[in-house]
């Protein structure tokens, strides 16, 4: 080997060194930045006859495209039950630990031992005006529930809207970076850095909604929802949070868009087309999905739930159960005393045995019948036609009409008209159905009419809760709407006074709401928690507390679970990114060492074939 080429040889190390030196001061200095990718220097030996070298290649990049799906797959998801958990661990602070102080089931059972109290001494002013605190307790506590449930829906869309401003800034850094990187002119260390930002951008998207993400060639991306609506495709897609103002129970989301009233998420793609991520199911998961979930169904769930409570709740002080009249071959009913969404519950032995169970609902809104049926309570439900003047006689010929239709279908008893014309005659006939009983269901109007019912709770627009199913229902945002009858806080002997000769040590009044409480059941006007078992609350009023409470406890500690076991998943994922991705700072020391002895040791035969040369040349001088 010359001088000539030793020389060669030297200063070709002394530059693969100089290289992975910066690579390595690269690695050090970035060890601690969130996304970076740890790079190396790929070192070429050349091989030339009997001479051979080295020379710095590319310089690489920690990538592994498999493990870089598992955690794109799997931040969506994680995202997704943080979020909930979040919002779920929320709502059991405020319904309370079971049996606590503040606890709805708490205030329900201080109120039922109120009245029970009363039902001892109904001449004791403490004892009547301790039963008004409590009923004033608890429709506070409903208030209050309900406030809070819809604080944290508004909050949902005001965390929507902030997010689509994240999603467009970080969609169109990535259109710029997928810009620079289509570049193949591009220096190597600039690509990398871009790399590591393109990822650093698809997790942080990733993290909002699940993607669908394709790598190209060139090291660009293209990202779509998993349902296929695309976010970037050379150019990006522009998200859009159209607000329907301040949320309410009765804001509801609807795939009509004339009945909804929630914000709509728009995506608007490059060529003009608009799609409802919401209403077309394209967001699934991620913070956004998890939104979305808590808007249109968790918390409304909850909602209806506490409207089922105060529905309850009003209906155990105000409903007057009034038997029906036997006739010999069944039962008559008067109608004349049913408002919209009273009943009539009557139950009749089938022919093969069994006893069945029916409610006839009056329903002023047309577009409310047919009615489901069965109810929470399993109980068939027949809807009729009411309104004005209900029951005059073009109301009976409809109302028969109905009933006797439905019991041609459903093996009934046979429906006709008594006398005066308000009286329902159900009655048993020749190969009917035995009728066991009947009777009517009313809401109490007036405080001292000679009613034991009386209307202890009332709608925000001081009338009685009647359950009418008019427009989006009266029940939908009642819990937010409750509120104890100002004429009984004045005067608490109306809890006793059920008439004007009442004597003030009457418990005949008090011992009825009593039985109420321990008799009257209930259930819920839709089913709740339907991704979760479809379960809907029935029973008496103590039931649907304690199965609220058990139900929501049950799901807040599924999804706290969940956000567990998705952030073990999440953190193992990472751990295992770390060891290829991350930098190990005493190995990067350590290899740092080697180079600078493979530098010193280059350097010094560059010295030492630079001694040689000069001796060399002062000998032909």
């Amino acid at each position: 080997m010359g001088l000539t080429v030793a020389i060669g040889n030297a200063l070709s190390g002394l530059k693969a060194s100089q290289t992975a030196l910066e690579v390595i001061s690269r690695n050090i200095s970035n060890a601690g930045t969130p996304g970076y990718h740890k790079q190396t220097l790929n070192v070429v030996e050349v091989g030339r006859g009997d001479n051979s070298y080295v020379r710095a290649g590319d310089v690489n990049r920690a990538f592994d495209p498999i493990l870089q799906n598992y955690y794109t797959k799997q931040l969506p998801t994680t995202a997704f039950t943080a979020t909930q958990a979040t919002f779920l661990d929320r709502l059991q602070t405020s319904l309370g630990k079971p049996g606590s102080a503040g606890s709805l089931d708490t205030m329900l059972g201080n109120l039922q031992n109120a009245l029970d109290a009363l039902a001892t001494s109904p001449d004791n002013y403490a004892t009547r005006a301790e039963v008004v605190n409590k009923a004033g307790d608890m429709a506070n506590t409903l208030n209050g529930l309900s406030k809070e449930v819809q604080s944290m829906r508004r909050e949902t869309e005001t965390r929507m809207a902030s997010n689509v401003d994240q999603i467009n800034s970080m969609l169109t850094s990535l259109a710029d970076v997928n810009m620079v990187l289509a570049d193949y002119g591009v220096d190597k260390n600039t690509r990398n850095s871009l790399l590591d930002q393109r990822d650093r951008l698809v997790s942080g998207l990733s993290e909002m909604m699940d993607l669908r993400v394709d790598y190209n060639p060139d090291g660009t991306v293209r990202l779509a929802t998993l349902s296929g609506a695309s976010l970037l495709d050379v150019k990006p897609s522009l998200l859009r949070f159209e607000q329907a103002g301040s949320l309410t129970p009765t804001s509801e989301f609807s795939i009509d868009d004339s009945q909804s009233g929630v914000g709509k998420l728009i995506l608007e793609t490059p060529n003009g087309t608009r799609v409802d991520l919401v209403k077309e199911g394209a967001i699934r998961s991620g913070t956004m999905g998890a939104l979305v979930q808590m808007r249109d169904t968790t918390l409304q769930e909850a909602q209806r739930q506490l409207d089922d409570i105060a529905a309850g709740l009003s209906q155990v002080f105000s409903t007057v159960q009034t038997p029906g009249t036997s006739n010999g071959t069944g039962f008559d009913v008067d109608l004349s005393n049913l408002q919209d969404g009273d009943d009539v519950v009557f139950k009749y032995r089938g022919s093969d045995g069994n006893d069945y169970s029916a409610r006839i609902v009056r329903v002023d809104d047309p577009t409310k019948l047919p009615l489901r049926s069965p109810d929470s309570n399993g109980m068939k439900v027949i809807g009729v036609q009411g309104g004005a003047g209900f029951p005059t006689a073009t109301h009976m010929d409809d109302i028969l009409t109905s009933l006797n239709g439905w019991s041609a279908t459903n093996s009934g008893p046979e429906f006709s008209a008594g006398t005066p014309a308000s009286t329902l005659e159900i009655r048993s006939s020749a190969g009917a159905p035995t009728v066991i009983s009947a009777t009517s269901r009313w809401t109490a109007s007036d405080l001292a009419d000679g009613d034991l019912g009386l209307p202890l709770f009332l709608d925000a627009d001081g009338q009685p809760f009647t359950n009418s199913l008019g427009g989006k229902g009266q029940r939908l945002g009642f819990a937010g709407r409750i509120t104890i009858n100002p004429a009984v806080v004045q005067d608490n002997n109306l809890l006793v006074k059920y008439d004007a000769n009442t004597a003030s040590g009457d418990s005949k009044r008090v011992e009825y709401l009593v039985d109420q409480f321990n008799s009257l059941r209930f259930g819920s006007n839709s089913s709740a928690g339907a991704k979760n078992g479809g379960f809907r609350m029935s029973g008496t009023l103590t039931d649907m507390v304690n199965q609220l409470v058990e139900f929501q406890g049950s799901t807040i500690q599924t999804a706290l679970n969940a956000d567990a076991t998705n952030r073990q998943t999440l953190d193992a994922i990472s751990s295992r990114m770390e060891a290829n991705y991350g930098v190990d700072i005493n190995e990067e020391v350590a290899r740092l060492m080697e180079l600078q002895n493979a530098y010193a040791a280059n350097a010094r035969v560059a010295s030492v074939v630079q001694e040689l040369l000069d001796t060399l040349m002062q000998s032909f001088r």
